[in-house]
């Protein structure tokens, strides 16, 4: 089993190639006497052979960062709370699962709930639940999100949107495990480890009157504050390489290792969407391989080797226009089936001998839709 040094060592080895590296992996992986290709397996199977297998654990062990995992390990064993920060993508809930799945309160579930995907009026009741006859429509009793946690973990995403009168009642729970559900004067209690997430600068809204002082000091016992993307771009070729070895084993499907001037490429741009933008990239490159790339991202990964190389190119114009004339002969296809089968897709993929995923799959990349609008 290797070890986090290794792991360490393989990756930093990686990136030296990579940025000696010519348009092609050229002098720079001869003098290495080592295939890019084969640098970057290494430097990724490193990190999930050495235990580290979770996509936590690999994006922190990027660039080496192995000691994070190790105070983020130290925190799962406490019951302290956790807040962390950062932009949408970053990979907030990744590390909250992590920490739960690694905590003692891993035997109780991780219940997540979006504070900014709920309407304020009714974020109470579900967070805390109600009784019976608490308004109408109540017609049973129901429990809330802090209940479904009792022995596990509770994960407020954008705690940042929670209303103040909502804020002073989670206040209240997180002090003693106490709380009421909505319409209702019981006193009822659970034990459950609370980590918050946020994409906003909380100090920012408690300077405007918009979060309360005293909540931020309960949820920020410990702080990881994740950065964006565009700021570590010396680690996008590892989790390049590793989501692709990820979305490999989901859609059971096989690809061309990158090209170290694809990698280069993905290096310069500004990824507004983090890891989660990176995810689905590479999700599209093990699907439709270099293809994927977009024809503004071809246009500037030639200008990019140009300016390198001169005399490099990119062999992906042919393959691109056969790939759009199969792209467009499939949606007359899958379109004239789903109306010959009244856009049943079930009977369609049958009829098609496809699985369903797939059919459902290529109708949103076709932009296919029924007469309702919908899939």
């Amino acid at each position: 089993m290797a070890s986090p040094t290794i792991a360490a060592n393989a990756y930093a080895n990686l990136a030296r190639v990579l940025e000696n590296s010519g348009a092609g992996a050229g002098k720079g992986t001869e003098a290495s006497g080592q295939s890019f290709a084969s640098l970057l397996k290494d430097a990724v199977g490193s990190v999930m052979e050495s235990g580290r297998k979770s996509d936590a654990q690999a994006v922190a062990m990027a660039s080496g960062k192995a000691n994070v995992m190790d105070v983020v390990t130290a925190v799962a064993e406490t019951d302290v709370a956790v807040l962390i920060q950062g932009d949408g993508g970053t990979g907030k809930e990744m590390f909250a699962r992590w920490i739960h799945e690694h905590s003692t309160y891993a035997v109780g579930e991780f219940v997540k709930l979006n504070c900014a995907a709920i309407p304020s009026l009714l974020l109470e009741s579900e967070l805390f639940g109600y009784e019976k006859g608490a308004f109408t429509g109540a017609t049973v009793a129901k429990p809330g999100r802090v209940e479904w946690a009792d022995r596990g973990t509770l994960f407020l995403d954008d705690i940042s949107e929670l209303a103040l009168p909502l804020q002073g009642k989670l206040l209240h729970f997180l002090q003693d495990g106490a709380f009421c559900r909505f319409g209702e004067n019981i006193e009822r209690k659970v034990d459950a480890r609370v980590i918050c997430a946020s994409s906003n600068d909380l100090q920012q809204r408690i300077r405007s009157g918009e979060f309360r002082a005293d909540l931020f000091y309960r949820i920020n016992v410990v702080q990881f504050l994740l950065p964006r993307l565009r700021e570590r771009q010396e680690d996008i070729p590892f989790l390049a390489e590793y989501f692709r070895i990820q979305h490999e084993k989901r859609l059971k499907m096989e690809c061309q290792p990158f090209r170290a001037e694809i990698l280069k490429y993905f290096k310069t741009l500004n990824w507004p969407g983090n890891l989660r933008e990176l995810s689905n990239q590479v999700a599209r490159y093990v699907l439709m391989g270099p293809e994927s790339l977009s024809g503004s991202d071809i246009s500037s990964l030639r200008q990019s080797l140009s300016a390198t190389n001169p005399s490099a190119g990119v062999s992906l114009p042919l393959r691109r226009i056969t790939k759009e004339a199969v792209r467009k002969m499939e949606r007359k296809v899958i379109l004239q089936a789903l109306r010959e089968h009244q856009w049943n897709r079930r009977k369609t993929a049958e009829a098609l001998q496809i699985s369903y995923r797939s059919l459902i799959y290529k109708i949103r990349e076709a932009g296919l839709a029924d007469n309702s609008g919908t899939f």
